[in-house]
Formats: structure tokens, C-alpha cells, sequence
């Protein structure tokens, strides 16, 4: 197989990197795609940092069969406990996906930015250090005071598994969580977890409820890291030819009729699910 034509593989826990998976295929829609999920062994977010070390490694082993030329942590957790790992040991380009804070208070107008993610993302070293520079940039940068307020969300995973993307339990859960941020201003809310933009309009909804006067933005970090990935195959000269349209495989652990028809349902197109060993 040409370089040019090794597919790009894509991570994550379960099927919310569907969500960059999804950004990544509207921006470079040549490139073959591999993309794997660790249902089997999900969610991670709310494990231990060795835990989803070696499972991110067993996912990342597969893909690495699968001769890919470029990696993609979609998953805010994984590019929290292992990016920096995956980056000494791989040779090929790795990608990953962090909490859109700095959109964030770039944007404020009230100076609040509230944060939706997982236990494990919000803990990370990683997560508090961006919120750090996010917070100093707008401190020189901003006329106004900015703070973030980060609200973990256990749960929130499981209802986009489960394709339960407006169901009760999912609408009691995120009221839960975003009700205490628009109390304190919130008007820029960031999907710090890649499952939570197919729960777009259940949040939207929410807030329509709980605060039907203020204007707040969603802010999905999906776009930038296609975008990212994209720069960065043109700078190596491994973007795909263009003449034809690329492929998209689908691989999970704990693959069954029902897992394939939530993939089915987020990625809006036929699509089967393979099993993942």
C-alpha cells in the first residue's frame, strides 16, 4: 500500500470520537479512515490513569496493523493521559483533542466560560495547565475578569453509548450539570468530551429551559482538530490523492447489533461495526 493511501486511524473509548471522526471526513474526504472504539471497556474517564494508558496502547497496536499513516486521539481523556507518551514512541504524526477553553475566553462576553467533561479530562495535568494559559492570555488580553468553571460529568458517556440522546435520565443528568453554570453566567459552554456534541440539541434544550434569555455557545473542538490533522499531512506530503472518495472502517471491542446501531445512528449513514479482539 502507497504511504499516501494508508488510512488515518482514529480512537477513542467509545463512539463519541465519531464526532471528530465525522470533522475529519468532511475536511479530507479522500483520506481512508480506521476507526476504533474500546466500548468493551468504557468509559474510561472515570478510571485510573494506568487503566486507560493500557487500554489506549491496546487500541493503538490495532491501529498500527492496520498501517496507519497518521493517529488521532479522540478522546479528551486518552490525549490527557497519553499523548505525550504516544508521541516518543510512534514515528507517524499523533493528533489529539483538548477542551476548546481558549475559543472559550477569547469569546466570554460576560467573562464565564463553563467547561462539560470527564472526571479524568478535568483532573489531568494536562486539562489544568491549558485552563492556566487560557486564563493568563485572557488576563493581559481581556477588559474584562474571565474564569472557567469546570463541571465533570459522570454519566454523560454512557447516554450517547446507550443512544439515549434525549431521554429523560439524559435530560436530568445535563440539567444537573449546566443549570449551577448558567447561575453563574455562563455564556460560552465547552463539549470538553467528544461524545457530548451529539447531545447538541438535549443541551440546547436545557438551556432554553433553564435560562430561555441568554444567549450561550457550544463550543465543539471536532472542527479545529480536523483542521489540525489536515495541516499536518500537507506538511509531511501524506494527504491522500484527491481523485477518489476514501473509505471508513469501523472496529470495537464488545461489538454487538445494538452498538452497531447507535454507530449507525451518529454517523448517519450505513455503516458496520466490526469486531475489535
Amino acid at each position: 500500500m502507497s504511504e499516501l493511501r494508508s488510512p488515518i486511524g482514529i480512537l477513542d473509548s467509545g463512539f463519541g470520537g465519531l464526532s471528530v471522526a465525522l470533522a475529519v471526513r468532511a475536511a479530507m474526504p479522500a483520506e481512508d479512515l480506521v476507526f476504533a472504539a474500546d466500548c468493551a471497556f468504557a468509559p474510561w474517564g472515570d478510571r485510573g490513569a494506568d487503566f486507560i494508558d493500557q487500554r489506549v496502547h491496546a487500541i493503538v497496536d490495532f491501529l498500527r496493523s492496520e498501517r496507519i499513516k497518521a493517529l488521532v486521539l479522540a478522546c479528551n481523556t486518552a490525549t490527557a493521559v497519553s499523548i505525550d507518551t504516544l508521541r516518543t514512541e510512534l514515528s507517524i504524526p499523533v493528533v489529539g483533542i483538548e477542551p476548546a477553553v481558549f475559543p472559550g475566553v477569547r469569546e466570554t462576553e460576560t467573562g464565564v466560560v463553563g467547561t462539560l467533561a470527564t472526571v479524568r479530562t478535568i483532573a489531568s495535568e494536562r486539562y489544568r495547565h491549558l485552563s492556566a494559559n487560557a486564563l493568563a492570555w485572557a488576563k493581559e488580553n481581556r477588559p474584562m475578569p474571565v474564569s472557567i468553571l469546570d463541571c465533570p460529568c459522570p454519566g454523560l458517556m454512557e447516554c450517547v453509548e446507550r443512544g439515549e440522546f434525549k431521554s429523560a435520565h439524559t435530560l436530568t443528568l445535563l440539567e444537573h450539570y449546566i443549570a449551577p453554570l448558567l447561575a453563574k453566567g455562563t455564556d460560552r459552554l465547552v463539549l470538553g468530551c467528544t461524545h457530548y456534541p451529539f447531545l447538541h440539541e438535549a443541551i440546547e434544550a436545557i438551556i432554553r429551559k433553564l435560562a430561555p434569555e441568554k444567549r450561550v455557545e457550544l463550543i465543539d473542538p471536532a472542527p479545529a482538530v480536523a483542521k489540525q490533522l489536515a495541516r499536518t499531512l500537507a506538511t509531511r506530503k501524506l494527504c491522500a490523492p484527491s481523485e477518489t472518495a476514501g473509505n471508513v472502517r469501523f472496529y470495537a471491542t464488545g461489538a454487538n447489533a445494538a452498538r452497531e446501531a447507535v454507530l449507525n445512528a451518529l454517523w448517519q449513514q450505513n455503516a458496520q461495526l466490526e469486531a475489535l479482539q
